[in-house]
């Protein structure tokens, strides 16, 4: 049986490490929300606090396998338009521990492969945290159900919408 592990997710540093014991075996770049952190449904932030796996998705599936609902539904290949945000190759589903991110379940936040590598390391999902598909294919196997994950709130202030978004209509994204 190998040593349990568990995930701390910095929205801060865009990174997720793998802590055995003391030690930090592993960190990658990932990207997290890009309107910042919350709680709300349908509010597209990455929600914070204590979680643990509840679910591993995809084991088996090559790389790039395209997930809806949790169901693979065909292959993706680099290079292809990145017009969707796909969720890719494998899903560690999240649970919330903490009676704010009580809703993490129904609110369909994952660790999950992206179409979107080229902005891994800034804020850039939908509220899943994002990986690159070699490295959630890598931490998948080192996650198993129950592990603990910790995603550490944000110290620098990203509750406004980027500058791009602050042109024109970005009402109808801040829920």
């Amino acid at each position: 049986m190998r040593p349990s592990v568990h995930l701390v997710i910095s929205l801060d540093d865009q990174n997720l490490k793998v802590i055995q014991g003391d030690c930090c075996i592993r960190e990658f770049a990932i990207s997290t929300a890009v309107m910042g952190m919350g709680f709300a449904k349908d509010s597209y932030r990455t929600p914070t606090g204590r979680f643990r796996v509840c679910a591993r998705i995809g084991a088996g599936e090559p790389g790039g396998t395209i997930f809806k609902c949790r169901v693979p539904v065909g292959l993706w290949q680099p290079g292809e338009a990145p017009e969707e945000d796909l969720i890719l190759s494998r899903i560690l589903r999240l649970e919330g521990l903490d009676a704010a991110n009580s809703n993490t379940l129904e609110r369909c936040i994952y660790l999950h492969g992206t179409n979107r590598e080229d902005l891994l390391g800034q804020p850039a999902s939908h509220g899943c945290v994002r990986l690159g598909n070699a490295d959630v294919i890598e931490l998948f196997d080192m996650v198993s159900i129950g592990d603990l994950v910790v995603i550490l709130p944000a110290t620098n202030d990203r509750s406004t919408p980027p500058d791009f978004m602050s042109a024109g209509n970005s009402d109808s994204l801040m829920t």
